[in-house]
């Protein structure tokens, strides 16, 4: 493993509309764990794929430290796919293979060069990652993906950065669909590696075991910036805290000061005008010399010029002083969520399927393992057709024609509002302005989260059973407390599949149900 570090300079970065991302950008990154945080939106996913190559910069450079790993948030394996593809194993095992039953060439032994014990590694390090239930043995490793979760779909294409042991690995939420023991795996992976790592993510146990924090935040002037913390989320945080604990006081002060220096300009004014309309009436009774008159009317003017010229300054640097304030306070955008006021009474039927009836307004924490069938529980609720107006938000956010904008997205299920509703609705899901011509194929992954989300809650008929699969991947810290908020007072029925306990909690489940791996039986209660 190399141990230098990952330097990024003057790097600029617009996007094709001509949207500015990036300008000038300076970072380096040690050989060490990094988290990457950031609102929604602000950039981070973007860095990555400009590290990785996937995005090509307008100008500047990135220099990689020997070999590169990457796993973008969005990872969608091919059904058809055998496991040793997506582990870039293929090739070596079929010469491995041939060299065991005699048939091999040299070419086969050039291939496998020194990595004999190729399989027993891979199948070794699946299962250390908690995929011993799908491949537990070298002949496994031919089985195809199409049945793995999403979950277990990350976590495979986290064993294949891992077995070409990279000198950076780039890890964009990695813990999206993960249950609890598959999480404890990672972060017990992402210990143990030994070079230069940088993992964007909103899970705050993954951020508190980075040794550092960089955060990346646009500003407001449009343009992202980056900056280096020395030290974990929780340190993040004390510093952050403190910085707008302290520029909050700044802006009071500022803005009092504004006022004061206000307010002495216009007793200033006063005062001069007075002294003006005395000065005019002993001219007008003419009770001084003229030449004296002449003499004291120069005096009163250069030495009210200098007063209010005075004065004006005291008023414009506590002006500049208020906007410095402002500008160091932070306006953090975050969702806001307002559900459709719907309701389900009591002993209403909504669905009915083999493992599962919902009456009534339930609130049903659907939990689980990885691949234990929580998705098709909820596809299968969906293909029951439910009674009441319903709306489903898979795993995947596949719910858009990716060619259309946000806003086109959602008129396509609002065809009663308006331009301007659809659009001020569009805006408390921070899609304002031109935003919301945003076409959906060009979003990251909390924009789509956020994208979905408004057109399934903003959907004619208001939808009074929601479907929900993993609803706070990819959203920021914030924007995740005000889609509880909403969710714990809605009134309609509700089903939340996630791996999140401290969300589910939060929105007051009326019943929890629990699928086993293995069996797929369901434990209701």
């Amino acid at each position: 493993m190399s141990t230098s570090s990952l330097r990024i300079s003057d790097l600029s970065f617009t996007w094709p509309d001509g949207d500015p991302v990036f300008d000038g950008l300076d970072a380096v990154f040690p050989s060490s764990r990094t988290g990457l945080v950031g609102s929604n939106g602000s950039g981070k996913s973007t860095l990555l794929k400009l590290v990785a190559g996937e995005l090509i910069a307008q100008s500047g450079s990135i220099t990689v430290p020997g070999t590169l790993g990457y796993l973008p948030q969005d990872i969608a394996l091919r059904a058809g796919r055998r496991v040793d593809e997506i582990l870039r194993l293929r090739e070596l095992r079929e010469a491995l293979h041939r060299i065991e039953s005699g048939t091999s060439s040299e070419d086969d032994f050039a291939t496998v060069g020194s990595r004999w014990d190729a399989e027993e590694r891979a199948v070794a390090l699946l299962d250390k990652l908690g995929l011993g239930h799908i491949v537990s043995e070298r002949a496994d490793l031919d089985r195809v993906v199409g049945s793995l979760s999403g979950g277990e779909s990350m976590l495979l294409a986290l064993t294949a950065e891992l077995l070409a042991e990279p000198d950076v690995l780039l890890l964009d939420e990695p813990t999206n669909n993960l249950d609890i023991d598959a999480r404890r795996h990672l972060h017990q992976a992402i210990t143990a590696f030994s070079g230069v790592l940088i993992v964007t993510s909103h899970d705050l146990e993954l951020l508190e075991i980075m040794d550092g924090t960089a955060e990346v935040r646009a500003e407001r002037d449009g343009i992202t910036r980056l900056r280096m913390f020395g030290g974990n989320y929780a340190h993040y945080r004390d510093v952050v805290d403190a910085e707008q604990e302290a520029a909050r006081a700044a802006l009071h002060d500022a803005k009092n000061d504004v006022r004061k220096q206000e307010r002495e300009l216009v007793e200033t004014r006063t005062k001069l005008d007075r002294r003006l309309r005395y000065g005019k009436k002993m001219a007008e009774q003419k009770r001084e010399p003229k030449i004296v008159m002449g003499n004291r009317k120069r005096a009163a003017q250069v030495s009210a010029g200098k007063l209010r010229n005075n004065h004006l300054e005291k008023v414009d640097d506590a002006q500049a002083a208020l906007a410095s304030a402002e500008d160091r306070l932070r306006d953090d955008r975050q969702v806001r969520v307002d559900l459709p006021a719907t309701e389900v009474h009591a002993g209403q039927k909504i669905v009915e399927i083999d493992e599962l009836d919902i009456v009534g307004p339930e609130r049903i924490a659907l939990i689980g393992p990885n691949g234990s069938g929580k998705t098709t529980l909820l596809r299968a609720l969906e293909s029951a057709g439910p009674s009441v107006p319903w709306r489903y938000l898979p795993q995947r956010l596949d719910v858009f024609d990716e060619s259309k904008t946000v806003a086109e997205n959602v008129a396509d299920v609002a065809e009663h509002a308006s331009n301007e509703q659809i659009r001020a609705q569009l805006a408390r899901f921070l899609f304002r302005g031109n935003d919301a011509d945003a076409v959906v194929a060009t979003l990251s992954g909390g924009e789509r989260l956020r994208a979905a989300l408004a057109r399934i809650l903003l959907a004619e008929p208001a939808p009074r059973f929601l479907m929900l699969d993993e609803p706070t991947n990819n959203l920021d810290l914030a924007s995740r407390a005000h889609l509880t908020e909403a969710l714990a007072g809605y009134r309609g029925a509700l089903i939340v599949a996630s791996h999140d306990l401290a969300f589910l909690r939060d929105l007051g489940p009326t019943r929890w149900v629990e699928l086993e791996r293995m069996s797929h039986s369901v434990t209701s209660e």
